[in-house]
């Protein structure tokens, strides 16, 4: 019987350590390629701005603080703000309607709601601009009596007041849905608990339940601003002289109608990025009773990474990271 061979272990060696991993990182090549793409689509966008003659940068600088330009971005400001106010008020009035155990109140704000959301915005601008065909003259007086007092349509509904009606009454039927939302999102315990302390109906709304519903209503309401600073572009229609108009009006008498687009394009850019700014702001106001700790702003992101980058030595950096 041929002995087996015996190795030998040297019981102090210890067990052997494995050998180290080595991660080989998944390789992308869509990501390339989409990047790449881009990559293109951008130096080949860049250069269209600097080398087609079409877009006339010259012009663009002539026009753009033009004094009817300005006037006309001043216009759109005025009837964004008057607009809006509208329909916020409006819409709280039609949301509580709505809710309103009273079937008259809220069948009558049902039916406001679903006229004004099922006819274009274009439209109902058109029609308050030609209220005299339908109205004639505004009275007032005894229902079915004498008349005491007439007023001409023409001389009350300019057209800066018919652009008021047409979109600020347009946008107070989608303002009451996000109010409406807004309260809806309120936990019913909340209005149970203040109805047990003896609080009235509408103390009830406007201290407990809409500061919470401001959550909700704040980022719709936003997006509804910056719609409607758009959308008054269509007062044009009804030859109201806002920011577009104004625009209009320059480039059909010098035939410049590019760069006068332009400089209409990026008025709207600009303070569309301001209105951005301020819903971020309000959001995170509003948003404090969500979270513990509210997510920082980008500034302080900003600051407070470069304060760590300086106060730090470079083993700590790396540490941290």
């Amino acid at each position: 019987m041929a002995e087996a061979d015996v190795t030998q272990i040297d019981d102090t060696t210890g067990p052997t350590p494995p050998e180290s991993i080595k991660a080989v990182p998944v390789r992308h090549p869509g990501r390339w390629v989409s990047g790449a793409v881009i990559l293109v689509l951008a130096a080949m966008f860049v250069h269209m701005l600097f080398t087609n003659k079409q877009l006339d940068w010259s012009t663009f600088r002539q026009f753009f603080f033009d004094g009817g330009i300005v006037k006309g971005l001043v216009a759109t400001l005025e009837l964004t703000v008057i607009a809006m106010a509208i329909g916020i008020v409006g819409g709280i009035v039609l949301a509580l309607m709505r809710l309103s155990s009273n079937p008259m109140l809220s069948s009558a704000a049902w039916l406001y709601i679903w006229f004004f959301r099922g006819t274009p915005v274009l439209v109902q601008l058109i029609f308050w601009f030609n209220i005299k065909s339908l109205m004639g003259d505004i009275s007032l007086g005894i229902p079915f009596g004498p008349v005491f007092i007439t007023w001409d349509v023409n001389s009350l509904v300019t057209t800066f007041v018919a652009a008021i009606l047409g979109l600020g009454l347009n946008e107070a039927a989608y303002m009451s849905e996000i109010v409406r939302a807004g309260i809806l999102s309120v936990d019913e315990g909340q209005t149970e608990a203040s109805q047990a302390l003896g609080m009235r109906r509408l103390q009830i709304m406007r201290r407990i339940v809409l500061p919470q519903a401001m959550r909700v209503i704040i980022p719709p309401t936003g997006n509804e601003t910056i719609s409607m600073l758009k959308t008054t572009s269509l007062a044009s229609t009804v030859a109201f002289t806002e920011l577009l108009k104004a625009g209009e009006d320059i480039f059909n008498a010098n035939y410049k109608t590019i760069p006068l687009l332009i400089v209409v394009s990026v008025w709207y850019i600009i303070v569309t990025s301001i209105l951005s700014v301020g819903q971020y702001y309000l959001e995170r106001h509003y948003g404090r009773g969500s979270s513990r700790e509210l997510p920082p702003t980008p500034l302080q992101r900003l600051r407070r990474n470069l304060t760590t980058f300086h106060a730090k030595p470079p083993a700590v950096r790396e540490g941290s990271a």
